[in-house]
């Protein structure tokens, strides 16, 4: 298996003169830049798409009082994992919530 590599854009070398290409492309209205070469994106396109596999969430240390019989049932199958079992069930319904309101909107 090969290592991953991860860079930040700051640390990717570029050469005066793709710099120079790439401020001249930033600077302009996204109405001007070409794209006519580039595939139309389909359904066929998203039903096979998946989700960046590689994606981590920043994780944010809080306090939080829940209910003691909550605290009960995430630690049913193990006192380890059940917080990651909270926030897998808070994600579950966030986007929910978020599908919701693309639908209404």
């Amino acid at each position: 298996m090969k290592k991953i590599v991860r860079k930040t854009m700051a640390e990717c070398k570029t050469t005066p003169g793709r710099s120079r290409e790439l401020a001249k492309l930033a600077a302009m209205p996204d109405s001007e830049i070409d794209v006519s070469d580039l595939p139309e994106l389909t359904g066929k396109f998203w039903r096979n798409a998946v989700a960046n596999p590689f994606y981590r969430p920043v994780k944010k240390q809080i306090t939080l009082r829940i209910d003691a019989d909550i605290l009960a049932w995430l630690r049913q199958r193990g006192a380890e994992g059940y917080q990651s079992r909270l926030n897998a069930l808070l994600r579950s319904a966030m986007l929910r919530d978020l599908e919701g309101k693309r639908k209404r909107a």
